[in-house]
């Protein structure tokens, strides 16, 4: 049954003055909500290009290296325009406004180019930590979590500046020979890598 069907059927008595102005409430939220249905239905017919052009920093390596000023400038006020938008509805405009508290961080890719646009180096930094963990369970102790996750970045900071892990132990529990440098040192570019 829809829910104006279930209004109407509200006797006359208990309509004080909360339920009309929920009913209205409700009224104007089925509106909207119908407005949009007809909107993407509107869209989903239509082969019309959006009227803004979706971004082509992805797609050509010269333009994501060195973003004009100008497209950087349209990018930041685009961003602005969606994320400061206000909606009927609550909860929706908490997201758009927490998103936009994070305006410098999204859009640091527009200062440094180098960043890559999406966090797939992050998810598969844990992929492996997590297979561990789904396999083996947790640890028994705070001290064994503290060693596993210490030896787990051990070994992707080695892997990611290419010295072998078992190298790296060994050179540092053998004594004072010292043949692997020290990972910050790779990490800062002060030694090269592999040396």
């Amino acid at each position: 049954m829809s829910v104006s069907k279930k209004i109407n059927q509200i006797p006359d008595d208990e309509k004080s003055p909360l339920v009309l102005s929920l009913i209205e409430i409700i009224q104007f939220q089925q509106e909207t909500i119908q407005a949009l249905k007809d909107e993407v239905a509107r869209l989903k017919g239509t082969n019309q290009k959006p009227k803004v052009p979706p971004s082509n920093l992805g797609k050509t390596k010269k333009k994501k290296d060195n973003p004009t000023k100008r497209r950087k400038s349209f990018i930041e006020k685009r961003f602005d325009e969606i994320f400061l938008e206000k909606t009927d509805f609550a909860t929706l405009n908490e997201a758009l406004r927490r998103i936009h508290a994070n305006k410098d961080e999204l859009l640091l890719v527009l200062k440094r180019p180098d960043i890559p646009l999406h966090n797939n180096l992050s998810e598969s930094d844990i992929r492996e930590y997590v297979k561990k963990r789904k396999i083996s369970g947790s640890t028994r102790s705070p001290t064994g979590r503290k060693c596993r996750d210490t030896f787990a970045s051990l070994k992707k900071t080695c892997r990611k500046q290419g010295v072998s892990f078992w190298e790296y132990l060994m050179d540092r529990l053998g004594g004072a020979k010292r043949s692997v440098p020290y990972l910050p040192d790779l990490i800062r570019g002060v030694c090269p890598k592999g040396s």
